[in-house]
């Protein structure tokens, strides 16, 4: 005998420790953290019209418009969540994912965005809450080589329908641009 367990013995106590291994982590009291469950009405599936600016920053006021799916799971118990998305552009359909990270602490939202178009790489985030039924969320980025102020907005949030708004500002958030509007429709 050498000291060691033999294989029965591992194996029943990595059996008595699977539960605890496995059960999602959770700062204590998160689970009622206040809007934990704030994008609980996005999980499902969803058919979205998309209303999308030409150009962007640039007094451009033709819009292109066209359909995509999306579909939205919770993930980390609940503390996050992700949508997985067809986007039918004019001129190349390409995929995308969304994720969301709930931080208790801040009681906040972060975002991010990455799709098939760039592999490898996120979208500069955005952050923010829910308050009075609208979500407002805010990041900074660039556009050719400006920078610009970000900003993401949930409404119109009801059982089978949402929207999500996407505006740019130049100028420190004192004027916004909308440049891109989706409208969900819940599928099934």
């Amino acid at each position: 005998m050498t000291g060691e367990p033999d294989r029965r013995t591992v194996l029943a106590a990595a059996g008595a420790l699977a539960p605890a291994v496995l059960a999602p982590a959770q700062p204590q009291g998160a689970e009622s953290a206040p809007g934990l469950a704030d994008f609980d009405f996005l999980i499902g599936r969803w058919r979205v019209r998309h209303r999308r600016l030409k150009a962007r920053l640039d007094g451009n006021k033709e819009w292109d418009e066209f359909d995509g799916t999306s579909s939205a799971r919770k993930i980390l118990a609940g503390f996050g969540n992700m949508d997985e998305n067809q986007i039918g552009v004019p001129g190349g359909a390409y995929s995308g994912v969304t994720l969301r990270l709930f931080d208790p602490a801040r009681q906040a939202w972060t975002i991010w965005w990455m799709d098939s178009r760039h592999p490898g790489a996120l979208d500069a985030s955005v952050t923010g809450a829910f308050k009075d039924g609208i979500g407002a969320f805010f990041g900074e980025d660039e556009l050719r080589g400006q920078p610009i102020r970000v900003r993401y907005l949930w409404s119109r949030i009801g059982p089978v329908s949402c929207r999500w708004e996407q505006a740019f500002s130049p100028d420190a958030g004192r004027s916004w641009e909308t440049n891109w509007v989706m409208d969900f429709t819940r599928l099934g």
